[in-house]
């Protein structure tokens, strides 16, 4: 009789947690782990109202990092448990209610990142002792879900707690990256925006400071905003951007971010002094200093930057000194501000982008120049492969977009004999290229990034 009442349970099975808002995610059964164990990211645990608790982000979803859930739950314990492999972590413990089928029980559950696991939980024997049987031979005896229809889960989830407002600043409504941002954020049940930077104007008082659109209409009570200002309207466009932060909204990137890495003097500065490698570079006013550049960086062959350039443009290769100097002596002549850059031999016409989202490399590409060229920008007929990055470079890049503010960055790095050197900060990197290369949904984890900003902000503000 007592067996007839127990719950029949496959080795697999899709839960729910409900009182996580984590409506579906697929578990291992496991009667030879004593405890059970949900996949957990940033885990924090702090004090409130004289009660510990702890919250953390849920990927619930294998392979979609764009479905992130922010959870909070009071901390039962904090607990050593042994993995498989025999290593021993400190783990904090929640207690909830698992779904599985249609019987709702409560369960506790130790917080850790399983990313590298097939499964995002691990139900083990004390959740099941008692109350579960299993049949080792089924799985998803209790219900079967698609991971397609598991993400719908989310996005139905997402619109019943209420999206964010976020506006998409930027010139061009068509451009790819613009267009799959949008998606993204409406697919995740968000009010997405398009801002026509040159469309915007501002009434600057200390009354009342708003941000008007052609039309009259006035831009206000945005959650968010993504900034994407070309290089051309970088003034104005930042501009537009202080206005909306002197508004309360949360910009992705800030006005200062963008204008440091936008200066490209200024940032390799900025690197420098942080001690982050980079190829030798070298600055001067006057053309009387042409030689005592040329010499800094090891001399021809070596690399000309107008200051000004982006994707590739103003980037001249000089093989010899005398070429060199001429090129140098020729921008000076019409008083265009150039750096001089080591040249990287070794690199053969390759560089490597990393794309930063918060404090994670979240893909990268090598990008390789077309054949008779040495710049390696995809704009400029160059090619691209997904590309495992080391550790240091990994390291290099995260640095790197945290000394300049950003939160989204694509860091440019070159492999020297030397090791990787930065090249170049984007605070507005593409995602067409980088997406098709790796297949990842650059676009939904920049949203994502907006949405953990949301949901400290409503913790903040609850305790």
């Amino acid at each position: 009789m007592l067996i007839t009442q127990k719950l029949i349970i496959g080795k697999e099975e899709w839960c729910a947690l409900p009182a996580l808002h984590v409506p579906a995610l697929k578990a291992k059964i496991d009667s030879g782990a004593r405890t059970s164990a949900l996949h957990a990211e940033n885990i924090h645990i702090y004090s409130a109202r004289g009660e510990k608790w702890v919250r953390f982000d849920v990927n619930p979803i294998q392979k979609a990092r764009g479905i992130t859930v922010h959870c909070r739950a009071p901390l039962v314990d904090e607990r050593d448990v042994k993995s498989s492999s025999g290593h021993t972590e400190r783990r904090p413990v929640i207690e909830t209610t698992v779904r599985i089928g249609n019987v709702n029980q409560t369960i506790q559950l130790t917080l850790t990142n399983r990313d590298s696991m097939g499964y995002r939980m691990l139900l083990g024997r004390e959740a099941m002792q008692g109350r579960m049987l299993i049949d080792p031979e089924k799985s998803f005896i209790q219900g079967m879900h698609s991971d397609i229809e598991a993400r719908a889960f989310y996005r139905d989830e997402a619109k019943k707690e209420g999206g964010l407002k976020i506006g998409v600043l930027a010139s061009d409504r068509e451009l790819y990256s613009n267009k799959r941002i949008m998606d993204a954020g409406r697919e995740r049940g968000h009010d997405m925006r398009f801002i026509n930077i040159q469309h915007c104007y501002m009434n600057i008082s200390a009354d009342e400071p708003e941000m008007h659109y052609r039309g009259g209409e006035v831009l206000a009570n945005f959650d968010a905003v993504i900034p994407r200002i070309r290089p051309a309207v970088t003034f104005y466009g930042c501009a537009v951007l202080r206005q909306f932060e002197i508004s309360g909204a949360f910009c992705l990137n800030g006005s200062m971010s963008i204008g440091r890495s936008r200066d490209k003097l200024r940032s390799l500065q900025m690197l420098a002094q942080k001690s982050i490698p980079m190829p030798v570079t070298s600055f001067a006013h006057s053309p009387m200093e042409t030689d005592e550049l040329i010499k800094m960086v090891g001399g021809a062959p070596l690399v000309v930057k107008l200051l000004s350039g982006t994707q590739g443009v103003g980037v001249v290769l000089a093989d010899t000194h005398n070429a060199a100097s001429s090129i140098i002596n020729a921008f000076k002549s019409v008083k265009a501000d150039i750096l001089v850059q080591e040249f990287i031999h070794e690199a053969e016409g390759r560089d490597i982008r990393c794309f930063v989202v918060g404090d994670k490399v979240i893909a990268s590409m090598q990008r390789l120049a077309p054949p008779g060229d040495f710049r390696a920008n995809i704009h400029r007929g160059g090619s691209a492969t997904e590309i495992k990055i080391t550790a240091e470079e990994r390291k290099i890049a995260i640095q790197s977009a945290k000394i300049m503010g950003l939160k989204v960055a694509g860091v440019d790095i070159i492999r020297s004999g030397s090791g990787p050197k930065v090249l170049e900060i984007n605070s507005s990197p593409g995602l067409e290229g980088i997406e098709s290369t790796t297949g990842l949904d650059i676009a939904s984890t920049m949203i994502e990034c907006i949405e953990r900003h949301a949901a400290r902000k409503r913790v903040k503000e609850s305790v």
